[in-house]
C-alpha cells in the first residue's frame, strides 16, 4: 500500500494503526511528486493519495497516472470533500474517498472495497491468461493433429507423432513402441532424442515393463521424482506414457521422459499427449486402412492388365467419362494409353460398345451384344450398371468359338443334304419292298425296324437344322401375339395322341392375358414339344395339365405330366443337346435328344428361362417364363 501525505503524523498513523496490525505492506511519499515516482516504480496494489500536497496535489497525480495508463486502485483522503470533487476524481479513476478525520474501520472499508475490485480484476487476468494459454495449446494440438491425420505414409506419420509429442510437452525424448504380438513385446517403431543403438535395440516385455502396463491396462501412466529403469543402463527422471488404442485394443505406447532434467510433467502435459494419443490411434489406423486399400487396388490393377478379357469402367453420369480401360481393352478399341477422365465415345469410335452403353443407363439391366472388331475379332460384351461406381464393360474374345460354331453350321448342313438324299432312298425302296413280292414275319420285322430307324434319323437331321437355325436367329420375326391363343392350338393338336393313350389332357388359360412378343410359329414348337414329351413319358391312363397366366410383367406356361418322372441327379442335364434320361421306362421311346434343347433355345431367344421339377414315379412340371410386351404392360 502507497500512502501519498504530506503530513508525517497522517502516514505514521496510516501505516503504524491501519496497515501494519492488518498485514499490509506499506510504502510512503511526502509529496505528490515523489508518490508518482514510486507508484510508477513499485505499481502498489492500492494507493491512499492526499489531496493538498505540494510540488503535486492530488489530482496532478490521478492526470500524471492516467497519462502513462497506470490502472492502478486510488482512495483520495480529503479534508474539503465535496460533489463536484467527488464526481472529478471518480471520472479519473478514484475508487472511493474518506474526509478526514476519518475513522480507522472507514479507511479499512473503503480498502476493503477499492482491494476486493484489485483482486476480481487480478482473477480475470489470471484466468485470461491461462484461457489463452489454452486456447493456443488447443490450436497447436488441433494443428498437429490435422498435420497428422493427414499423413498417408506409416513411416513419416510415427516419426512426426513423435516430434509433436517432445515439442507439447517439453520432454528431452520421445518414443512411440508398437506391440509384437507374436512375441508379446513392445519394440521401438519411431524416436527422437534417442540414441539410434538404443533404440533399435529396445525391446520391452508386455508382462514386464513400465510400458507394457499401460497396454495392460489402458490407463496412461505419469512418473517423477525418482529414477526409473527402463531398460539396463537406461534411467529416466520423469516420465509420461500414454496408451494408442484402435477400437478398445492397445496397439501401442506414445511416450516422452527426461533423463537430465529434474523438473516432473504435470497433468496438464499428460492430457495433451493423451489427445495427441488419439489422433495418433486415427491416423495410424488410416494409414493402415490406406495402405490395405492401395495393395488390393494394386492386386486389381494387375489381375485386370493381365487378364485377356477387355474391360471398360465409365461413371455413372451421361458424360460417360472412362474411369478404367485395361490394356486388352485399349489395344482391342485403338484406345491409346491417355483415356483416364475423357468421354468414351472421344476415345472408342464403336458404336455398338458405344450403344450397349447407353442401353444400360436407360434401363439399368445388363445390356449384351457381339462386337466386331475392325481386325477381324468377335467380343462376346455385356454390360453391367454398378450402382454408386458406374458401368462395367467386359468383354471375351470369341473369335474361335464363332469360327467352331461356323464350321459345326456347315458340317451339319452338308452332312444333312447328304444323308437326305440316300435316307429318302432308303425310305422309298423300303416301303416298296412288300409290293416286290410276299415277304415273312421276320422279314416284315426287319423291314419295320429299318422304317423305324430312318424316321429316327430323318427326324434327328430335322432337329438339327431346326435348332441351328433357331440359334442363328433364322425366320425368327417378332411380332405381338396371344400365348393362350398358341398354347390352346397346339392342345388341339396333342389331344388325339393323348387320347389314344387313354390320358386326359385338358388346360387353362387365364383370362386378360397380356401380349408376347414373339414368333408364334416358333412359341408353338416349343410348347408342342412339351406337350409331346409329356405324352410320351406318361402311361396310359394318365393324366397331362397346361396352365397360362400372368405373373410380374411375365406370362407363365406350366405343362404338369404324371409321368414315370426324372431322376434327381440327372435332371440338370434335361436341355442339354442330344441327352437322354436312359432308364428301364424309357428304352423302348423314340427321341433324338434335340427337342428339350429346341425349347430351351426358342425361349431363350424370346428373352424368357425355362426349368423342370421331377420326383421319379410322379410326373414332371416344365415351366418357362416370356416376358410381356413393356409396352402393353
Amino acid at each position: 500500500m502507497l500512502v501519498v501525505d504530506d503530513a508525517a503524523e497522517n502516514r505514521d498513523f496510516v501505516v503504524n494503526y491501519i496497515l501494519k496490525p492488518n498485514g499490509y505492506e506499506p510504502l510512503t511519499a511526502c509529496n505528490g511528486e515523489e508518490g508518482l515516482l514510486i507508484a510508477l516504480r513499485e505499481l502498489p496494489d492500492l494507493i491512499l493519495l492526499d489531496m493538498q500536497m505540494p510540488k503535486m496535489d492530488g489530482l496532478q497525480v490521478l492526470e500524471a497516472l492516467h497519462k502513462e495508463g497506470c490502472d492502478l486502485a486510488i482512495i483520495l483522503m480529503t479534508f474539503h470533500g465535496s460533489e463536484e470533487l467527488a464526481v472529478q476524481v471518480f471520472r479519473m479513476g478514484v475508487k472511493d474517498y474518506v474526509i478526514k478525520p476519518f475513522k480507522v474501520h472507514e479507511l479499512l472499508d473503503a480498502m476493503e472495497r477499492a482491494l476486493t475490485e484489485v483482486r476480481l480484476r487480478q482473477e480475470r487476468d489470471t484466468l485470461t491468461c491461462r484461457l489463452e494459454q489454452s486456447l493456443s495449446e488447443l490450436n497447436t494440438l488441433f494443428s498437429i493433429g490435422k498435420s497428422i491425420t493427414a499423413l498417408l505414409d506409416l513411416e513419416q506419420l510415427l516419426n512426426r507423432l513423435v516430434e509433436a509429442a517432445v515439442y507439447i510437452s517439453g520432454a528431452e525424448e520421445g518414443f512411440l513402441l508398437l506391440v509384437d504380438e507374436e512375441t508379446d513385446e513392445l519394440y521401438v517403431r519411431a524416436a527422437q532424442g534417442i540414441e539410434e543403438k538404443t533404440a533399435r535395440t529396445l525391446r520391452l516385455q508386455v508382462q514386464d515393463s513400465v510400458a507394457g502396463q499401460v497396454v495392460c491396462t489402458g490407463e496412461p501412466m505419469i512418473i517423477g521424482g525418482q529414477r526409473l529403469k527402463i531398460q539396463t543402463a537406461y534411467l529416466v527422471k520423469s516420465l509420461i506414457n500414454v496408451p494408442i488404442k484402435v477400437q478398445e485394443r492397445v496397439i501401442g505406447v506414445l511416450g516422452v521422459n527426461n533423463r537430465l532434467s529434474d523438473e516432473p510433467f504435470g497433468r496438464h502435459k499428460l492430457d495433451m499427449l493423451s489427445a495427441l494419443a488419439d489422433y495418433a490411434a486415427i491416423a495410424i489406423e488410416n494409414a493402415r486402412l490406406f495402405g490395405a486399400v492401395k495393395e488390393e487396388r494394386h492386386k486389381l490393377e494387375t489381375v485386370l492388365a493381365n487378364t485377356e478379357d477387355a474391360v471398360i469402367l465409365v461413371e455413372e453420369s451421361d458424360a460417360e467419362l472412362v474411369t478404367l480401360a485395361n490394356q486388352t481393352a485399349r489395344q482391342a478399341f485403338e484406345m491409346g494409353d491417355d483415356v483416364t477422365g475423357r468421354p468414351l465415345a472421344e476415345v472408342a469410335g464403336n458404336e455398338v460398345l458405344i450403344d450397349l452403353f447407353h442401353q444400360a443407363r436407360a434401363g439399368m439391366e445388363v445390356a449384351r451384344a457381339e462386337i466386331f472388331l475392325l481386325d477381324g475379332r468377335t467380343l462376346n460384351a455385356h454390360v453391367t450398371p454398378i450402382s454408386g461406381v458406374g458401368r462395367v464393360a467386359v468383354m471375351q474374345d470369341i473369335t474361335h468359338l464363332k469360327e467352331l460354331d461356323r464350321m459345326k453350321s456347315e458340317f451339319v448342313s452338308t452332312v444333312s443334304h447328304d444323308l437326305r438324299s440316300p435316307l429318302t432312298s432308303i425310305k422309298g425302296f423300303a416301303d416298296l419292298m412288300p409290293v416286290a413280292g410276299t415277304l415273312n414275319e421276320q422279314q416284315l420285322d426287319f423291314l419295320a425296324k429299318i422304317q423305324r430307324g430312318v424316321e429316327t434319323i430323318t427326324e434327328l437331321i430335322s432337329d438339327l437344322l431346326d435348332l441351328g437355325r433357331i440359334e442363328a436367329g433364322v425366320n425368327l420375326e417378332m411380332d405381338l401375339c396371344d400365348v393362350g391363343a398358341i398354347v390352346e392350338k397346339v392342345a388341339q393338336g396333342q389331344l388325339s395322341h393323348a387320347t389314344l393313350k387313354k390320358q386326359s389332357l385338358y388346360w387353362e388359360i387365364a383370362p386378360d392375358l397380356p401380349p408376347v412378343l414373339g414368333n408364334p410359329l416358333r412359341l408353338g414348337q416349343a410348347v408342342s414339344n412339351l406337350v409331346n414329351n409329356a405324352v410320351k413319358y406318361t402311361p396310359e391312363g394318365g393324366q397331362i395339365s397346361i396352365s397360362v397366366a400372368p405373373a410380374d410383367g411375365q406370362v407363365v406356361v406350366a405343362i404338369k405330366d404324371s409321368g414315370i418322372g426324372i431322376p434327381p441327379a440327372k435332371l440338370p442335364y434335361v436341355f442339354d443337346k442330344f441327352y437322354r434320361v436312359q432308364t428301364q421306362e424309357t428304352e423302348n421311346i423314340v427321341g433324338s435328344g434335340l427337342g428339350l434343347s429346341i425349347v430351351k433355345s426358342i425361349v431363350e431367344k424370346h428373352g424368357g428361362r425355362i426349368w423342370a421339377r421331377s420326383q421319379v414315379g410322379m410326373g414332371s412340371v416344365f415351366t418357362f417364363v416370356l416376358p410381356a410386351d413393356s409396352k402393353e404392360t
